[in-house]
Protein backbone atom coordinates (compact mmCIF):
# COMPACT_ATOMS: atom_id res chain seq x y z
CA UNK A 1 0.00 0.00 0.00
CA UNK A 2 1.21 3.54 -0.90
CA UNK A 3 2.43 5.78 2.17
CA UNK A 4 -0.38 8.08 0.59
CA UNK A 5 -3.07 5.26 1.02
CA UNK A 6 -1.65 4.38 4.59
CA UNK A 7 -1.90 8.21 5.82
CA UNK A 8 -5.03 8.27 4.20
CA UNK A 9 -6.53 5.63 6.08
CA UNK A 10 -5.38 6.92 9.41
CA UNK A 11 -6.72 10.79 8.89
CA UNK A 12 -10.21 9.44 7.24
CA UNK A 13 -12.07 8.08 10.59
CA UNK A 14 -10.14 11.96 12.45
CA UNK A 15 -11.32 13.76 9.79
CA UNK A 16 -15.06 11.82 9.49
CA UNK A 17 -15.12 12.54 13.54
CA UNK A 18 -14.20 16.02 13.69
CA UNK A 19 -17.23 16.41 10.97
CA UNK A 20 -14.21 17.74 7.77
CA UNK A 21 -13.60 16.68 4.42
CA UNK A 22 -10.16 15.16 3.90
CA UNK A 23 -9.66 16.38 0.24
CA UNK A 24 -6.13 15.07 -0.34
CA UNK A 25 -2.92 13.38 1.24
CA UNK A 26 0.47 14.46 -0.46
CA UNK A 27 3.79 13.24 -0.15
CA UNK A 28 6.39 15.04 -2.09
CA UNK A 29 10.46 16.24 -1.70
CA UNK A 30 10.73 20.06 -1.96
CA UNK A 31 14.50 20.56 -1.68
CA UNK A 32 16.18 18.24 0.84
CA UNK A 33 12.80 18.13 3.04
CA UNK A 34 9.93 15.58 2.38
CA UNK A 35 6.65 16.79 3.40
CA UNK A 36 3.14 14.76 4.30
CA UNK A 37 0.64 17.36 4.00
CA UNK A 38 -2.56 16.61 4.61
CA UNK A 39 -5.41 18.56 2.99
CA UNK A 40 -8.75 19.16 4.74
CA UNK A 41 -11.84 21.20 4.11
CA UNK A 42 -15.45 22.20 5.47
CA UNK A 43 -18.47 24.46 4.16
CA UNK A 44 -17.25 27.86 5.20
CA UNK A 45 -13.27 26.94 4.93
CA UNK A 46 -11.35 25.40 7.29
CA UNK A 47 -9.37 27.35 10.23
CA UNK A 48 -6.05 27.01 12.67
CA UNK A 49 -8.12 25.27 15.05
CA UNK A 50 -9.65 22.56 12.95
CA UNK A 51 -5.96 21.76 11.27
CA UNK A 52 -4.53 21.42 15.01
CA UNK A 53 -7.53 19.15 15.65
CA UNK A 54 -6.55 17.28 13.06
CA UNK A 55 -2.71 17.37 13.44
CA UNK A 56 -2.72 16.45 16.99
CA UNK A 57 -4.15 12.76 16.95
CA UNK A 58 -3.10 12.39 13.36
CA UNK A 59 0.66 12.82 14.81
CA UNK A 60 0.24 10.70 17.74
CA UNK A 61 -1.25 7.48 15.30
CA UNK A 62 2.06 7.98 12.55
CA UNK A 63 4.19 7.76 15.58
CA UNK A 64 2.47 4.71 16.55
CA UNK A 65 2.61 2.64 13.52
CA UNK A 66 5.41 4.09 11.46
CA UNK A 67 4.28 4.05 7.83
CA UNK A 68 6.79 6.40 6.73
CA UNK A 69 10.66 5.63 6.44
CA UNK A 70 12.36 8.64 6.19
CA UNK A 71 11.70 11.79 8.26
CA UNK A 72 9.36 14.33 7.18
CA UNK A 73 7.54 17.22 8.03
CA UNK A 74 3.81 17.21 8.37
CA UNK A 75 1.76 19.20 7.41
CA UNK A 76 -2.03 19.77 7.94
CA UNK A 77 -4.04 22.62 6.14
CA UNK A 78 -6.90 24.40 3.39
CA UNK A 79 -6.66 22.48 -0.58
CA UNK A 80 -6.81 26.91 -0.69
CA UNK A 81 -8.63 28.56 -3.63
CA UNK A 82 -7.15 27.04 -6.64
CA UNK A 83 -7.09 23.48 -5.22
CA UNK A 84 -6.37 20.94 -7.53
CA UNK A 85 -8.86 18.13 -8.02
CA UNK A 86 -7.08 14.93 -8.57
CA UNK A 87 -9.59 11.63 -6.75
CA UNK A 88 -12.97 11.57 -8.21
CA UNK A 89 -14.76 12.53 -5.34
CA UNK A 90 -13.16 15.97 -5.83
CA UNK A 91 -14.70 16.59 -9.14
CA UNK A 92 -18.28 15.13 -8.05
CA UNK A 93 -18.10 17.92 -4.91
CA UNK A 94 -17.01 20.51 -7.49
CA UNK A 95 -19.56 20.28 -10.43
CA UNK A 96 -20.79 23.65 -11.46
CA UNK A 97 -17.88 25.13 -10.40
CA UNK A 98 -15.57 27.11 -13.01
CA UNK A 99 -12.07 24.79 -13.22
CA UNK A 100 -8.62 25.21 -15.00
CA UNK A 101 -7.47 22.71 -17.39
CA UNK A 102 -4.52 22.31 -18.63
CA UNK A 103 -3.93 19.29 -21.36
CA UNK A 104 -0.65 17.38 -21.52
CA UNK A 105 -1.33 17.68 -25.68
CA UNK A 106 -2.77 20.50 -27.50
CA UNK A 107 -6.44 19.89 -27.87
CA UNK A 108 -7.65 22.07 -31.61
CA UNK A 109 -4.07 24.05 -30.95
CA UNK A 110 -5.10 25.06 -27.00
CA UNK A 111 -3.62 23.68 -23.58
CA UNK A 112 -5.22 25.75 -21.63
CA UNK A 113 -9.26 26.20 -20.92
CA UNK A 114 -11.59 27.20 -18.55
CA UNK A 115 -15.43 26.30 -18.14
CA UNK A 116 -17.70 24.92 -15.67
CA UNK A 117 -17.70 21.40 -14.36
CA UNK A 118 -20.42 19.97 -16.22
CA UNK A 119 -20.49 16.46 -15.24
CA UNK A 120 -17.36 13.49 -14.55
CA UNK A 121 -18.36 9.95 -14.72
CA UNK A 122 -15.49 7.36 -15.03
CA UNK A 123 -11.85 9.14 -15.38
CA UNK A 124 -13.74 11.56 -18.03
CA UNK A 125 -15.37 15.13 -17.23
CA UNK A 126 -17.33 17.77 -19.38
CA UNK A 127 -16.55 21.53 -18.91
CA UNK A 128 -19.37 24.29 -20.26
CA UNK A 129 -17.46 27.21 -21.89
CA UNK A 130 -20.84 29.09 -22.52
CA UNK A 131 -24.68 28.20 -21.88
CA UNK A 132 -24.54 26.50 -25.82
CA UNK A 133 -24.26 22.89 -25.67
CA UNK A 134 -22.07 23.35 -28.67
CA UNK A 135 -19.43 24.97 -26.30
CA UNK A 136 -18.86 21.48 -23.95
CA UNK A 137 -15.62 19.78 -24.23
CA UNK A 138 -15.00 16.47 -23.01
CA UNK A 139 -11.79 15.62 -21.06
CA UNK A 140 -10.16 12.30 -19.98
CA UNK A 141 -8.56 13.10 -16.60
CA UNK A 142 -5.35 11.19 -18.02
CA UNK A 143 -4.78 13.84 -20.70
CA UNK A 144 -4.56 16.93 -18.04
CA UNK A 145 -1.34 17.74 -16.55
CA UNK A 146 -3.79 19.37 -13.95
CA UNK A 147 -7.43 20.41 -13.41
CA UNK A 148 -8.06 22.69 -10.34
CA UNK A 149 -10.82 25.62 -9.42
CA UNK A 150 -9.92 28.68 -11.37
CA UNK A 151 -8.89 30.53 -8.25
CA UNK A 152 -8.99 33.93 -10.40
CA UNK A 153 -13.05 33.84 -10.06
CA UNK A 154 -12.58 34.36 -6.01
Amino acid sequence: MATVDKVRDLAQPICDELGLFLWDVIFEKEGASWYLKVLIDKDGGVDMNDCEAVTRPLNKLLDETDPIQQSYILEVGSPGLGRVLRRPEHFIVCIGDEVRVRTIRPVNGERDFIGILYSYEKNEFVIAQSEDEADRLTFKTADCAYVKLNDDQF
